[in-house]
């Protein structure tokens, strides 16, 4: 649901929530045992039920396709030219096995993790489909230009294929559901007699894919015991945002009405810095939404109200664009980093490569590298001292690598690693900070920021907010432009960052 839906009725809205959103504190908040354990029970990445059934579909639709063309390529083709038929009918009859499949619920997690359930499905699926290709072939006239071993074949084989493919799949998911990766974990927000309903309620349902990991609230006593449903308290909420950064969280779940609406916006304002999804739990509210504002889980309600940005398929892809252009940023750019090597070396004794550390995805430290462009001696490498127009500590080749952002070039590797991204927030070193107060002291929900992995250029960079952050202003309009990438992140936005960057580059006034 769109947090557009909940403006009429209600003010719990991302706008809302960032306009007045709590400081963030860099000090590290103090798990306690119990809390720590099970952070580190849940430190390992999931694998999203969501993505591995669209690549079952996907391998399956295009296996299909693939065997019928094989087929004829291989039997009929040397005495026939109507291969557009055998093109469509391959297609058509795979296109109609997944949808027949989809139907019988064949690509739901229970169903892949049972391998019984779902071979009979994907054999009445595909039996079904290639039924439906016959009565049309039938009705069109053409079935007469097929041949009957194609046909015949096609279904033999396709049966096997989908088979031991369904077998595959069962023994993968069977493991990942055994090491707790093939799972939605979450955390109840707020405990007492509400959560524990909510809990009831979504065991209850079957095939459901969510894993409570356990409870934070901030009340004590009778309105929220250490016990609820059979799970723990481990915390209050201000420990719940330290949790989120240990332990690989998909969601938030807030346990309190939405009459209570200071104390959940009190809420949203601390948890909102999390690469999570945030529900609003519905099913005791009396409160009424108009339907389209529901998710289901089940027949559980619950308002959306946040969404982990660049999930699942758009991961993927964000992931294959930084692979391939960086791969050939490398390639092209190889001649330009060895001669910046070669003169740094040649100008000041030391490394040629500067490694420090900064803020990557989710608070999590990354190693970034640069060109060195200081005199070794004299290099900051927790940034306590900026960077300033001018500064001695530059060496000459330093001051035209950085005005050129050549500086910045080795960390395609970090891009290859995963760690970066080519496009996303540029990631601050620890102690950067604006004038004498560090960023997250000086900006809003500063944090929001590590959402996605951070990246060499950027929304802000192109639009003239890179450089020394002498002032306030600086930081707050670059940590604005971050907040708007996330929220309207696209692959379209990402080709036009990385195309307009070398233009933007072109203006050095605000780097050195």
């Amino acid at each position: 649901m769109d947090t557009q839906s909940l403006k009429p009725e209600h003010a719990f809205t991302q706008s809302a929530v960032k306009s007045t959103v709590i400081k963030d504190k860099t000090d590290t908040v103090e798990l306690n045992a119990l809390a720590r354990q099970v952070a580190e029970q849940f430190a390992s990445d999931v694998v999203s039920p969501h993505l591995i059934s669209a690549f079952v579909r996907l391998v399956e639709f295009l296996g299909l396709t693939a065997l019928g063309l094989g087929l004829y390529g291989f039997y009929v083709w040397p005495d026939t030219d109507i291969q557009s038929k055998y093109l469509i009918a391959s297609a058509f009859g795979s296109f109609l096995t997944v949808c027949f499949i989809q139907a019988m619920d064949g690509y739901q997690t229970t169903s892949l993790r049972n391998l019984i359930s779902q071979t009979s499905k994907v054999v009445t699926g595909f039996t079904v489909a290639l039924m439906f290709v016959l009565l049309i072939a039938f009705f069109t006239k053409t079935a007469g230009e097929f041949s009957r071993v194609w046909f015949g074949a096609w279904f033999a084989m396709g049966i096997a294929f989908l088979v031991m493919f369904r077998i595959a799949v069962s023994v993968y998911v069977k493991r990942l559901s055994a090491n707790g990766r093939l799972e939605r974990r979450a955390v109840i927000v707020g405990g007492g007699e509400p959560a524990a309903e909510l809990i009831r309620s979504l065991e209850a349902q079957s095939g459901n894919d969510i894993r409570i990991c356990g409870i934070f609230d901030d009340r004590a006593g009778d309105r929220s015991p250490a016990i609820v449903a059979g799970y723990p308290k481990l915390g209050n909420v201000k420990e719940l945002v330290e949790f989120g950064r240990k332990a690989r969280i998909d969601m938030l779940i807030v346990s309190l009405p939405l009459s209570a609406e200071s104390r959940v916006l009190q809420l949203l304002k601390r948890l909102w810095v999390l690469p999570v999804d945030i529900r609003l739990s519905a099913h005791t509210n009396k409160l009424r939404f108009r339907p389209r504002s529901y998710s289901y889980e089940g027949a559980v309600p619950f308002l959306d109200v946040f969404d982990k940005p660049i999930a699942d398929w758009d991961a993927i892809m964000k992931r294959t664009f930084d692979l391939v252009f960086s791969v050939i940023a490398l390639v092209l750019l190889s001649p330009v980093m060895i001669a910046t090597a070669l003169a740094i070396k040649w100008e000041s004794k030391g490394p040629v490569f500067f490694r420090q550390k900064r803020y990557g995805f989710n608070n999590e430290l990354v190693n970034v590298w640069k060109f060195r462009s200081m005199f070794h001696e004299m290099a900051s490498a927790d940034a306590s001292i900026m960077v300033t127009k001018g500064d001695s500590r530059v060496t000459r080749v330093g001051k035209f690598i950085r005005k050129t952002s050549i500086d910045e070039l080795p960390q395609l590797f970090n891009v290859l690693t995963g760690k970066l991204s080519l496009v996303g927030p540029r990631p601050h070193a620890l102690n950067a900070h604006a004038e004498t107060k560090l960023y997250d002291q000086v900006v809003d929900g500063y944090f929001a920021r590590h959402k996605v992995k951070p990246g060499i250029t950027g929304w802000a960079q192109i639009n003239g907010w890179r450089g020394e952050t002498d002032v306030d202003e600086k930081i707050i309009q670059r940590v604005n432009c971050d907040l708007y990438y996330i929220e309207n992140w696209s692959l379209m936005l990402d080709f036009y960052i990385l195309f307009i960057t070398p233009i933007k580059l072109l203006n050095s006034e605000n780097a050195y």
